[in-house]
């Protein structure tokens, strides 16, 4: 990129949709390290570009952008092959008007994330661009190198895709704030009785330490069993542990840390007032995003 202090059409450009960019990538790979690689190479080949043959620079961009999102989406598959556990997404900590923007912070959450992972790379990259960042049919025909009609097809597809897993209806931010503060009070106090009831009876405990930190090897399902794990877990660590309430992947979650240090994020998806969903992503390299505020727009 140019040097600090120099300024030229190009790294105008770049620098004013950046935060778009990182957003399509990351919500196609679930990878804030990957999505910054992604922009890496978008930038590379956009300074390459002839801009005065470029008629929307930001449509642009995107294309660019989402090519090399699915190239590395389809090696990162391969990677999540290998993976020891449960893979969960990378947390980013966002600022909190990103709550604001409802369509914007359900389609970073966590919830959504994992969702989009049971889609194909080519379905990931078509919902993303058309229901998140509202990109028409041509346009996103051009992105993954398909026809318009063909990509029409795709949308209807991973819609009803999205629609059969994702969480029912829109939560608000508040909503899950009080939930997870709940959440919060049970386990500070050591109170099984007020963690039970604030898990749904089907809950999902699910947690990534991968392979470098201890964590469930399957989704524990059931608020008897979550709850005994958490129980079983504060008896071991005690006084050593605080919880922060963050803003992660634009809605409130956890900062969990043992002895000061952090150990991990808990993000959690509520339905009707109860906790549906537990995601504690504990992987060392997974956490480097958790102390700075990370942008997301669309």
């Amino acid at each position: 990129m140019s040097e600090e202090g120099s300024s030229d059409p190009a790294t105008d450009a770049f620098v004013a949709y950046r935060s778009l960019l990182f957003t399509v990538a990351y919500e196609m790979l679930g990878s804030a390290a990957d999505a910054e690689d992604v922009l890496q190479e978008t930038w590379l080949r956009w300074a390459d570009v002839d801009l005065d043959m470029v008629r929307d620079q930001r449509a642009y961009l995107v294309k660019i952008a989402t090519r090399q999102a699915l190239t590395r989406l389809r090696t990162l598959g391969r990677r999540k092959e290998s993976y020891v556990g449960p893979w969960l997404p990378e947390p980013l900590l966002t600022a909190p008007d990103v709550a604001e923007d409802v369509e914007l912070a359900e389609s970073v959450s966590m919830a959504m994330l994992l969702v989009l992972e049971t889609l194909t790379p080519a379905e990931r990259a078509v919902f993303v661009l058309r229901e998140v960042f509202d990109l028409g049919y041509d346009e996103i025909a051009e992105a993954v190198g398909k026809s318009a009609s063909a990509v029409r097809q795709i949308a209807h597809r991973a819609r009803a895709h999205v629609a059969a897993r994702r969480p029912r209806g829109v939560v608000s931010s508040a909503e899950t704030r009080g939930a997870l503060e709940a959440f919060q009070r049970a386990v500070e106090t050591g109170d099984l009785q007020s963690l039970l009831e604030i898990l749904a009876p089907d809950v999902v405990l699910l947690s990534d330490g991968g392979g470098v930190k201890q964590a469930v090897p399957r989704p524990i399902v059931g608020a008897g069993k979550v709850g005994r794990l958490w129980a079983a877990g504060l008896g071991k660590v005690g006084a050593a542990m605080s919880l922060e309430l963050v803003q992660v992947n634009g809605g409130p979650a956890l900062l969990v840390r043992l002895n000061g240090e952090i150990d991990g994020v808990l993000a959690v998806r509520v339905e009707d007032g109860l906790v549906t969903g537990l995601y504690y992503v504990r992987n060392p390299e997974k956490l480097s995003r958790v102390e700075r505020e990370i942008a997301v727009s669309r």
